[in-house]
């Protein structure tokens, strides 16, 4: 079986839908592009939570080491991990019975893709969020 992302209507329906994200690998460095995006999506009216051991705050929300640190509930788990770390992520989501994973452009781990979607996840791999919001939410 080969993984697919949803089509752009579930994309609209899922970005209409979610209203807090935990972004795993959220630098504190506005020069990367994990900060870039999560600050547009923040001001595109998102809660933007980043999961980010060794760090006590990004974008003036408090940062946690795991997801299961979080203590209340997400919506959707943004990566910024390299691929190698997705199946720990993938099943970190799972066992916290999360909704929706939606890994970042440049990373491909089909097999962790397919995984999450068995458990009934939502799932978008190798897009970047705040280019998918900008080209169906903004038209």
């Amino acid at each position: 079986m080969n993984f697919s992302n949803p089509d752009d209507a579930a994309l609209r329906t899922l970005l209409d839908r979610v209203k807090t994200i935990a972004v795993i690998g959220l630098s504190p460095q506005p020069a990367r592009p994990s900060y870039r995006v999560a600050q547009a999506m923040q001001h595109y009216g998102y809660r933007i939570i980043p999961v980010r051991p060794l760090v006590d705050e990004v974008l003036g929300e408090k940062a946690y080491a795991s997801l299961a640190e979080i203590p209340f509930r997400v919506d959707l788990v943004d990566v910024f991990r390299a691929a190698e770390h997705l199946p720990a992520i993938v099943e970190q989501c799972l066992a916290l019975h999360l909704p929706s994973i939606w890994i970042q452009e440049g990373i491909v781990a089909e097999a962790a893709a397919l995984q999450a979607q068995a458990g009934s996840m939502v799932v978008v791999m190798d897009r970047c969020i705040l280019k998918e919001y900008v080209r169906l939410k903004t038209e």
